[in-house]
């Protein structure tokens, strides 16, 4: 008879685990159990400690003070390659996959097959290929990593963890860019990965998936473990009230607003087989959603309408009047932003401080010949760090250290201050905890109140549902259907229109 979970033996166990970076106690004696075969979540907003427990375990960073042990005996892990050698495999959200080297080549970095004195191009091909077929995923191995989707690039990073065969392995938000089918794909490999009794710890914002996958849950908060739970045992509102130290009325904040005259309207949009003949329009005061399947065609659609990318044919109007954009300067111009799916590639510049970033697209309002009128320009920051609540120490401060949400909010802020009409969101939510997700859509409200039109591209159906006046739906590029009222809708109806 199999064992019980909680029967197996001991796998992995850090005990009173302290780290303190300079002002900040990032974890505070934080003991995590693992079991073999067991799915361990890890749940905390961002800033909880999270992170810095998995790059302990990891080999990245050193601890303060606590114990380590793996399979019942001490380990000091003193660097990432020392990790991966004793069979600890972490899948960090920010990919480590280079962008001039191939697929394979990144599967096999450091640890390459060689053969005769050289690099076995064949055996590696092939172990790719098997690793693919495993997860789902066709992919000419030879394909440099640049030229990959973020979806793409994800799947890559859990091919790359499998073929380490680690005993524990730590996936951190592993389907934040993944589609229905991919999120199948994957807990059947978890599913796999646990009869081999693999302990895998789970860290996600999408608490649907925590009652699917998980054995157990524990929370992090401020550095500090406040619980553990069983999710046969709990439910979303205390798991939330846990993480963030309140109770949380709602996951969205709700929405009266009426939308008003039209703003946009695109005609028969196409481009190759990305986007089909595509048309709709959007609404003053409109809060627009746009659902499918990874591939649908989503964000090419936004590539389109900013400019990024030049369409084979179709129109966009602007208040009735039809503009051309043929680069995202004339975008800007006819005040339409986007907010990148990848922020930290498109959306803004990681070695500079947060409110150059603020600044970029908004220079000719500080700038007084010959020189830029930083005050002027702080003073504007300042402003938006209060009304958006961002959370930040230093206005210098380099804008790579700061949190998912912060970060995303910073390139908000950019933007309002550039006074754009039309705001597009693309996966506006990507890695970022409850309550920071709350304080984005009270915000993506607010901008809605004040006549600006938004749309939003999410691969969350549940946010597209809570938030959204109206739903579109895409498949391969064609648009596949429109919801008018989100109130008689489930996610069930929308995927069933995704995949027709």
């Amino acid at each position: 008879m199999e064992k019980n979970i909680f029967q197996k033996a001991s796998l992995l166990e850090m005990r009173n685990i302290t780290k303190t970076f300079p002002g900040v106690r990032a974890l505070d004696k934080v003991t995590l159990r693992l079991k073999e075969g067991e799915v361990l979540a890890l749940l905390g907003e961002n800033g909880a400690g999270k992170s810095t427990l998995i790059k302990i375990l990891g080999g990245a960073h050193s601890v303060d003070s606590g114990e380590i042990l793996i399979h019942n005996k001490f380990t000091q892990l003193s660097s990432p390659a020392q990790a991966q050698g004793i069979g600890i495999s972490i899948i960090y959200q920010e990919f480590n996959l280079i962008p001039e080297l191939t697929i394979r080549e990144n599967i096999f970095l450091g640890k390459e097959k060689t053969r005769k004195g050289l690099i076995d191009n064949n055996y590696e091909k092939e172990r790719v290929r098997l690793l693919f077929n495993k997860i789902g995923l066709k992919l000419d191995s030879e394909i440099l990593c640049s030229a990959l989707t973020v979806a793409q690039q994800q799947m890559v990073e859990i091919a790359k963890a499998l073929s380490l065969e680690a005993k524990i392995i730590v996936m951190d938000e592993p389907t934040a860019t993944l589609s229905t089918k991919e999120v199948g794909k994957l807990f059947s490999i978890i599913r796999d990965l646990k009869e081999q009794n693999i302990g895998i710890i789970y860290i996600s914002h999408r608490l649907d998936e925590i009652f699917e996958v998980a054995d157990r849950v524990m929370i992090l908060r401020d550095g500090v473990n406040v619980g553990e739970e069983e999710p046969k045992n709990s439910n979303r509102d205390r798991l939330i009230e846990k993480m963030v130290g309140r109770s949380i009325e709602s996951e969205f904040p709700k929405n009266n607003i009426i939308p008003g005259k039209e703003r946009l309207r695109v005609e028969n949009m196409r481009a190759g087989t990305k986007v089909c003949n595509v048309s709709f329009n959007l609404l003053e005061k409109e809060i627009l959603g746009f659902a499918g399947l990874v591939g649908a065609g989503r964000t090419e659609l936004m590539h389109l309408i900013y400019g990024v990318d030049k369409p084979d044919s179709g129109r966009i109007f602007l208040n009735g009047i039809e503009t051309r954009i043929n680069n995202p300067r004339d975008a800007i111009i006819n005040r339409i932003c986007l907010l990148a799916e990848d922020r930290k590639r498109h959306g803004l510049v990681l070695n500079h401080s947060a409110r150059e970033n603020f600044g970029l697209p908004n220079l000719k309002k500080y700038f007084r010949f010959p020189f830029l009128d930083k005050r002027k320009e702080q003073i504007a920051f300042k402003g938006y760090v209060n009304d958006l609540k961002i959370k930040i120490s230093d206005h210098e401060a380099m804008v790579s250290s700061l949190s998912g949400g912060n970060q995303q909010k910073i390139v908000l802020a950019k933007w309002l201050e550039s006074n754009s009409d039309i705001i597009i969101f693309d996966e506006p939510t990507r890695g970022i905890d409850v309550g920071a997700k709350y304080e984005i859509y009270q915000l993506i409200n607010q901008l809605a109140e004040k006549g600006k039109s938004i749309i939003i591209v999410s691969s969350e159906l549940s946010e597209l549902l809570g938030i959204c006046n109206r739903i579109i739906v895409m498949h391969e590029g064609h648009l596949k259907g429109e919801i008018n009222d989100t109130s008689t809708i489930t996610q069930k109806d929308i995927l069933k229109m995704a995949i027709s």
